[in-house]
């Protein structure tokens, strides 16, 4: 089953490149971060489409994405005590991505508990908007004794703040 159609209106904050930083969804009125991506040669399996393993990748750096537009970089979560790996992940793949498309990774926190977290993605073609895969990662909060520990109250902060 086709999703529905994704599009995403600016938002709030610009990119230098004057791309938009959030995006609602028309459909849904939900927020997510947005930044692009190229895919690469390497990306591409015997099929000549991207393969799947290489979403993961997306996820990570649209996640990434997020989390330094939010000026709370994940070296600054590390320097604090805190990783947070992640324990479970989830993807639906609607339509190919092929070598040099480009894409928009759309990545917003979702779940939060004491010690685990939630981030939800949807990843478009960029010209057209179509969805190309949809998923999730679930990460918890670890010490750095690798102990589970409550979330670190600047990602709380984040989650609570995130535009709605």
């Amino acid at each position: 089953m086709r999703p529905s159609p994704f599009h995403g209106e600016p938002f709030q904050g610009k990119h230098p490149d004057g791309t938009a930083i959030y995006v609602r969804d028309v459909s849904t009125g939900l927020v997510w971060h947005r930044c692009s991506y190229r895919t690469l040669y390497a990306d591409t399996d015997r099929s000549q489409v991207v393969y799947h393993a290489n979403y993961l990748r997306y996820f990570e750096f649209g996640r990434g994405s997020l989390m330094r537009d939010a000026a709370y970089p994940y070296r600054e979560i590390e320097a604090g005590g805190h990783v947070y790996p992640v324990i479970e992940m989830g993807a639906v793949f609607y339509s190919p991505l092929f070598y040099d498309d480009t894409m928009w990774i759309h990545t917003r926190p979702a779940a939060l508990e004491r010690v685990k977290l939630q981030f939800d993605y949807l990843i478009t073609r960029s010209e057209t908007e179509e969805v190309i895969c949809t998923g999730f990662t679930r990460h918890c909060a670890l010490n750095g004794c690798g102990i589970p520990v409550k979330i670190d109250s600047k990602t709380v902060q984040l989650w609570n703040s995130f535009p709605r």
